[in-house]
């Protein structure tokens, strides 16, 4: 009986299949905070009185890369999302689609530095990417 209930114990776990991971492009958590700081760059690169703060976004980014690896995806795979071309354009459309809904336009710093200094005062990721020089 024994080798029997190790056997209907063994095909019972390896017929269960793994936890499927959505492509890594899809996953929201990294999809909304990789986009916050698209958001961030944006306004710190259109306006004159936004500065990037680099080390808290690199520190951003690790956090990310490591909330990636524990959710299970493989290195390689992080490592090729966040250096494809392709990714990181459709991020800055986004970003672009974003910062539009809220007023800013290539061609209008007054808008970009108002959207960052609200996300300052709000707190919020895109925020704490940005150093204010007024």
């Amino acid at each position: 009986m024994r080798p029997f209930v190790l056997t209907l114990t063994l095909t019972a776990a390896l017929a269960t299949p793994a936890l499927a991971l959505v492509p890594i492009n899809e996953e929201p958590v990294i999809g909304e905070k990789l986009l916050m700081g698209f958001i961030g760059d944006a306004i710190a690169d259109n306006c004159p009185t936004m500065q990037a703060r680099k080390l808290r976004a690199l520190g951003e980014l690790n956090k990310l890369r490591d909330y990636a690896l524990a959710q299970g995806y493989p290195s390689e795979v992080v490592r090729e999302f966040v250096t494809s071309k392709e990714e990181k354009a459709k991020f800055k459309a986004k970003a672009a689609d974003w910062l539009k809904a809220k007023g800013a336009e290539p061609g209008m710093p007054e808008a970009y530095c108002r959207i960052g200094e609200e996300e300052i005062a709000r707190e919020s990721l895109i925020g704490s990417l940005l150093r204010s020089t007024r």
